[in-house]
C-alpha cells in the first residue's frame, strides 16, 4: 500500500516585511529590510537597539465578531498565530466557522472538522511588563520585593485569566477554536526549530492517517525589553543600531550578532485525494521530514556542535524519508541568522550532506530583512522555500558578503536567481537547545 501524500495549499506568512504570500514574496525579490530602531517600547538602556516589528497588526481582523473579546487574554505571539492561520486557510480555499461568519467563504465548511488539525510552535511568551509594574509595585515594601506581599497584595492586582495569555500551548489553543479544528493538536516548544518541528508532526499525523488537513507552523515575538535582555545576556544580538539595515548578516565574514524580531507563519498541509477533490491549487509536495540533536555539551553554553551534528541527522533522516539522495537536491533553504558559530555549524552540516556538490548547490538565505523570529522563523523560511520551489526563483540574500571564508556555500547573493527546483531542503535549528529540523520539499507533479 503506498503512502499517503502530503501537498501544501496554502500559506500564511505574518512578517515585518508583509502580510500576505503576494506582499512578503515581493518583499523577498525586491531584497527589503525591515529593520529598523525598535519603536514598541524605549531601547535605549540596551546595546542592540534595533529589530524587526509589525505594524498595524489588530486581531479584530482575523476573528469572528463574537470572538473579539477573547483579545483581552491574547498576548501578541497568539495574535501573530491567528493573523497566520487567517492568511492560510483563506489562501488554501478553506470554508471554516470563522471564515464563514466573516463572510470571506460562502455555503457550508468543506472540510471534516474532526479531521482538521493543528501543531503550532510557540516560544516563551514574555510578560507584558506594563501589567507587572503594578503588581510589582503592589509586593513591595521598603522599595525591596517582599514575597508576603506578593501573596497577599499584590496578586490581587492581576486579571483571574492572566495566565493564559502567557501559556505557549494558547497559540493553537485560539486557532483551533476560531476556526473549529477538532483533529490531532499539538504544541511544540524548541526555539527556533519549533516550526519545522509542528509542521513534521502534522505531515506525519496525515501520512499515518489520522487528519486530512492540518494548519501548522510557529509565531513567536521577541520584541520586548524582557526578550532583548535575554538575548543580549546570551551575547547573541548585533549593536550596528546606526545601519539597522546592514546589522543581520548571516555567514559574512564581519557577522556581530543576530537581530531580534517578532512574526512567524501557518501552512496548510492536506491529503492529496482531498486537495484534489477540493480542486485546489497546490504550492508543492511535502515529501520527507527529519529530526536530530546535537547531543553535545559545549565549553560556553548555548553553542552547537561544531560539525552539525544533530543538523547533519536531521538533513539525511528527511532525504531518507523523502526516498532521494543528496545528488537530487536543488536547493537548501538555510537557517542561518548571523550568529557566528552557529552559521558556520549550520555551513558545516550542509557541506558534510551535500559532500562534492557543495559548489554547485544554491544556499537560500532570508534573515537579513527579518532577523530572528524565535519560534516563527522556520515557518517562514518554510514558506519562502515553498515559493522558491513553486516560482522556480531563488530570491536573494543581503548583507552576506563578503562571506565567510569557513563556511563555503553557494549563497544566492545578488539578484533572484532562476532556477528549476525539484527538491528543496529546509533547515531549522534551535539557538541554545541543540534541537534541529528538516523538511524536504518537492516541485509538484501529478
Amino acid at each position: 500500500m503506498s503512502r499517503r501524500r502530503v501537498v501544501i495549499t496554502g500559506l500564511g506568512p505574518v512578517t515585518p516585511l508583509g502580510i500576505g504570500v503576494t506582499e512578503f514574496w515581493n518583499a523577498l525579490l525586491e531584497k527589503r529590510s525591515a529593520i529598523r530602531c525598535l519603536q514598541a517600547f524605549d531601547p535605549t538602556r540596551f546595546d542592540s537597539r534595533i529589530g524587526g516589528e509589525i505594524d498595524g497588526l489588530k486581531v479584530a481582523n482575523f476573528v469572528h465578531k463574537s470572538y473579539r473579546k477573547a483579545a483581552k487574554i491574547m498576548a501578541r505571539d497568539i495574535v501573530l498565530a491567528v493573523a497566520a492561520a487567517h492568511q492560510a486557510l483563506g489562501d488554501a480555499g478553506l470554508h471554516t466557522k470563522c471564515l464563514i461568519e466573516r463572510g470571506e467563504a460562502e455555503g457550508e465548511p468543506n472540510i471534516d472538522n474532526t479531521r482538521f488539525g493543528a501543531n503550532i510552535g510557540a516560544g516563551l511568551i514574555c510578560a507584558d511588563l506594563p501589567e507587572l509594574a503594578e503588581v510589582l509595585h503592589g509586593s513591595s515594601k521598603n522599595g525591596k520585593f517582599d514575597f508576603a506581599h506578593w501573596g497577599s497584595e499584590g496578586i490581587n492586582n492581576l486579571t483571574p485569566l492572566w495566565l493564559l495569555k502567557f501559556l505557549p500551548n494558547m497559540l493553537a489553543c485560539h486557532v483551533t477554536i476560531v476556526h473549529d479544528a477538532q483533529g490531532p493538536s499539538n504544541t511544540i516548544t524548541c526555539g527556533e526549530a519549533s516550526s519545522h518541528l509542528a509542521i513534521g508532526e502534522a505531515f506525519r499525523a496525515i501520512v499515518r492517517g489520522a487528519a486530512d488537513v492540518c494548519t501548522c507552523g510557529g509565531a513567536e515575538s521577541k520584541v520586548s525589553p524582557m526578550a532583548v535582555l535575554r538575548q543580549e545576556l546570551g551575547r547573541r544580538l548585533s549593536t550596528r543600531n546606526d545601519t539597522p539595515e546592514k546589522a543581520c548578516r548571516p555567514f559574512a565574514a564581519d557577522r556581530d550578532g543576530t537581530v531580534i524580531s517578532e512574526g512567524g507563519g501557518l501552512v496548510i498541509l492536506e491529503e492529496l485525494e482531498h486537495a484534489r477533490r477540493r480542486g485546489v491549487r497546490i504550492y508543492a509536495e511535502l515529501v520527507g521530514f527529519g529530526a536530530g540533536h546535537d547531543a553535545y555539551m559545549a565549553a560556553q553554553p548555548s553553542q552547537p556542535h561544531p560539525d552539525g551534528r544533530g543538523l547533519t541527522v536531521a538533513m539525511r533522516k528527511a532525504l531518507k524519508d523523502a526516498g532521494i539522495t543528496a545528488g537530487q537536491l536543488d536547493m537548501v533553504a538555510s537557517a542561518g541568522c548571523g550568529l557566528k558559530e552557529h552559521d558556520r555549524s549550520e555551513a558545516a552540516a550542509i557541506r558534510t550532506v551535500l559532500g562534492e556538490r557543495i559548489t554547485d548547490v544554491p544556499v537560500m538565505n532570508i534573515k537579513a530583512g527579518l532577523g530572528n523570529n524565535g519560534a516563527g522563523s522556520g515557518a517562514i523560511d518554510c514558506i519562502a522555500a515553498v515559493l522558491a520551489t513553486r516560482y522556480g526563483t531563488i530570491p536573494p540574500a543581503f548583507n552576506s558578503e563578503p562571506m565567510d571564508p569557513d563556511c563555503g556555500l553557494k549563497m544566492i547573493t545578488d539578484e533572484p536567481t532562476d532556477a528549476r527546483i525539484d527538491y528543496a531542503l529546509s533547515n531549522a535549528y534551535a539557538l541554545g537547545g541543540g534541537q534541529n529540523a528538516a523538511l524536504l520539499l518537492k516541485r509538484f507533479r501529478e
